[in-house]
């Protein structure tokens, strides 16, 4: 009797890692948000890409539970096409490690891999979708950038654009903040209730910017989203 519970499990196990492989061969999207784990920064501004993420699956009525390659990631079906969710939870700066080993694991290239996060060389309330190209500073692309090897993934960018009073053009007065600190405070402080309804809208364009492109494609969904104000 314990030989052939033995040889079924055994057909039983077979199955799972088929079925397992299968589903890994699957999957034709990765869309990673980016931003930090934690609840001092689930309200700020550098968590759109988390925020992003987190629209989608309630969409789709799932949540990001299953913890894989440093990050938290959900399975979900976008225009008929199997897609993973992940939010890297390695700190912002460090998200290649995360989106880099998930895409070798299931054998997805980088032209189907979509990253959304904010921008903040991006007018505040604007959407822009991009391959390629420099990071401009954002160090959580840069770090994919690096960890894949190449610039050849797609970017939902979510503007926010610089704190209120930036000016690149005028020098520091004596005594005030370097400009990379003040950025700092106002991509990681928590928004207040008027700022986060005022990014709402947008939050909402960056989740349906990312259905577009898994439906339609990258250059109509760059004419349909990029046009918008």
């Amino acid at each position: 009797m314990a030989a052939i519970k033995r040889l079924f499990g055994g057909f039983r196990s077979s199955r799972a890692r088929k079925s397992d492989s299968d589903s890994h061969s699957s999957i034709q999207w990765v869309v990673a948000g980016l931003g930090n784990p934690g609840e001092q920064y689930s309200r700020s501004r550098h968590n759109s890409g988390f925020m992003t993420i987190d629209r989608i699956a309630k969409t789709k009525g799932v949540e990001l539970s299953r913890r894989r390659f440093k990050g938290v990631t959900a399975e979900i079906t976008l225009a008929e096409k199997p897609v993973l969710l992940v939010k890297p939870q390695t700190f912002y700066n460090l998200s290649g490690e995360c989106v880099s080993d998930l895409l070798g694991y299931f054998k997805i290239t980088s032209d189907r891999l979509i990253v959304v996060h904010d921008e903040l060389d991006l007018e505040a309330g604007r959407i822009r979708i991009k391959q390629g190209g420099g990071d401009a500073g954002n160090r959580g692309v840069r770090s994919i950038a690096e960890s894949l090897g190449t610039t050849n993934f797609i970017r939902v960018r979510i503007g926010i654009g610089r704190p209120p009073g930036f000016n690149e053009e005028i020098e520091m007065e004596p005594g005030r903040r370097p400009k990379t600190e003040e950025n700092k405070d106002y991509l990681l402080r928590p928004m207040t209730a008027a700022e986060r309804q005022v990014l709402t809208p947008l939050l909402d364009r960056a989740a349906l910017a990312v259905e577009t492109i898994a439906a339609l494609g990258l250059e109509a969904a760059m004419n349909r989203h990029n046009q918008r104000g």
